[in-house]
């Protein structure tokens, strides 16, 4: 199953921005809380490196896109609406923001690295706000949203665990199905939060408290998206939020939304993730987009070395889901499927997929039927417990696939 990254933070911080930006999809921006009043879903793309420069080969993407080297792979995203204090009963859209976010396997938490908006999303002087507030107002949101679950039905759920001597975890995962976590996140969450799994009708409010918390953080982890970081003084905050122990990217999603649009009409050449921009016909420029490109140039890739957007978005992805990138072959080769395509399809895959669970990704039927793998490089063959490496090229083998 596809995994899902959520964008998350309070209002007004710049998620639709961020959102558009990766996806391109149109959204209403707008500097007012509450301007995302329901979920968005699109498509974003991590970016990778493409194994056809390494082969040298010309590959012909179909599931994907290969930009000079550079494979983007589509992923989906959540935009979420806007969180304000109190979001867990009910405050502001928190009923709506709390049932989406449940969908998503990572969370980036959009910040306002500026500290131009207060809690409520509402603008104030530039610095007076705390940004590390705003990404611990929304663990605290959350946290007290996943406690108040958890305690419908827990005094049962752990009487009848305990009397039949069996640990908490088998008892909570069907409970728990709908928020997208499974067993084994509540056995590591079990083991993080230092709690007996088969004493859990005897945990003390601080065990529970500590279980569910470690619980997010195992099912939802995230990553910061530090937000208008070509603003004054957005650097010290920055460093301030690193050291508090948060993953962080710096990033400039105005910027990055201009590039892309510009690049759409042709006006520069970018590709998401590079490190500098190139303006292919300065003659057709208005003086404002050549002082805004000017003012991109400086504060976002002079600073940062880019706007960030796509490292938030693969380390999302890459680091915290812990995805690799498999291509998939019909003829290993040819390194092509049955049209001719090389290299036609590239798919993110978790870390320790084996080539049968990567066959019933391709299609059911290449799963049920599975008779080996093939390394397209080395020409092995591979039994069904082969665990996939990143940049593999693969041709499943089986049954259905022979006649």
């Amino acid at each position: 199953m596809a995994k899902i990254v959520g964008l998350v933070g309070k209002a007004n911080v710049g998620k639709s921005t961020f959102f558009g930006a990766a996806t391109l999809k149109p959204v209403e921006i707008a500097g007012f809380p509450f301007t995302t009043t329901k979920a968005d879903r699109g498509i974003g793309y991590i970016r990778a490196p493409c194994v056809c420069k390494e082969l040298g080969v010309e590959d012909d993407p179909q599931n994907s896109a290969c930009v000079d080297g550079v494979r983007l792979i589509p992923v989906d995203l959540i935009d979420t609406p806007g969180l304000i204090p109190g979001a867990h009963q009910g405050k502001g859209l928190g009923n709506q923001f709390l049932d989406e976010v449940r969908r998503a396997d990572a969370l980036i938490v959009v910040a306002d690295a500026s500290g131009a908006t207060d809690l409520n999303g509402q603008p104030v002087d530039p610095l007076s706000n705390d940004p590390i507030e705003d990404v611990k107002m929304f663990e605290a949101e959350f946290d007290l949203w996943l406690r108040a679950l958890l305690k419908k039905d827990w005094n049962r759920i752990t009487r009848t665990a305990d009397s039949k001597k069996e640990s908490i975890d088998r008892h909570l995962e069907e409970k728990l199905t709908g928020l997208g976590i499974n067993r084994y996140q509540i056995l590591k969450a079990i083991q993080n939060a230092e709690v007996d799994g088969f004493k859990s009708a005897r945990w003390t409010e601080e065990e529970f408290n500590r279980f569910a918390t470690s619980l997010r953080k195992v099912s939802k982890p995230l990553i910061v998206a530090a937000n208008k970081a070509d603003r004054d003084g957005a650097e010290d905050n920055i460093e301030r939020m690193k050291e508090a122990g948060y993953m962080v990217v710096p990033t400039c999603a105005e910027a990055e939304l201009a590039l892309r649009r510009a690049a759409e009409a042709g006006l520069v050449e970018y590709t998401p993730g590079d490190s500098d921009f190139t303006v292919k016909n300065p003659e057709k420029l208005t003086d404002r987009q050549r002082r805004a490109l000017d003012r991109i140039k400086e504060k976002v890739f002079q600073k940062w070395g880019g706007t960030g957007l796509q490292d938030a978005v693969n380390q999302a992805f890459f680091d915290l889901l812990n995805m690799i990138t498999v291509y998939p072959v019909e003829d290993s080769e040819k390194l092509s499927n049955h049209h001719g395509h090389v290299l036609p399809d590239c798919f993110l895959v978790p870390k320790g997929t084996t080539s049968k669970q990567f066959a019933a990704v391709i299609h059911t039927d290449l799963a049920e039927s599975f008779i080996y793998a093939v390394n397209a490089r080395s020409k092995r063959r591979l039994s069904d417990s082969y665990i996939l490496e990143n940049n593999d090229i693969i041709q499943i083998v089986s049954a259905k696939g022979r006649r």
